[in-house]
This record gives structure tokens, sequence and C-alpha cells, in this order.
């Protein structure tokens, strides 16, 4: 369980290899042009929601 050893972290990192032990570091991907054309098209705007009085509400009053 060392350097010579590829099941362990260290040993990933001698060998330059990766896998569970040692995982990759994942870069974000840029969304495509057409998915932003397709995502503007179903956004709805959001209706305002009414709120009835509590029960605490009313207690304090």
């Amino acid at each position: 369980m060392g350097k010579g050893d590829k099941r362990t972290k260290r040993g990933k990192i001698i060998a330059g290899s990766f896998g569970k032990s040692r995982k990759h570091k994942v870069k974000p991907v840029a969304p495509k042009a057409t998915e932003k054309k397709s995502q503007a098209k179903t956004k709805k705007t959001a209706k305002p929601v009414s709120r009835k009085k509590t029960s605490a509400s009313a207690k304090k009053a």
C-alpha cells in the first residue's frame, strides 16, 4: 500500500492514472446555442401567490 499499489491514491498519482481512488476533475460544459433557444420558448412568468391568513397572525392582532 504505497507508491507501487495502483489501488491507492498515492499509487494512482505515481502511475498517472485515474479511477475510483483518484477522480478526474470535470470541466463545466457550455450549453449549445440550440439549447438556449428552446429554453427561451418554454420559460413562463410566475404568477403571484395569494396567501391566506393563518391562526398565528390572527393571534397577534
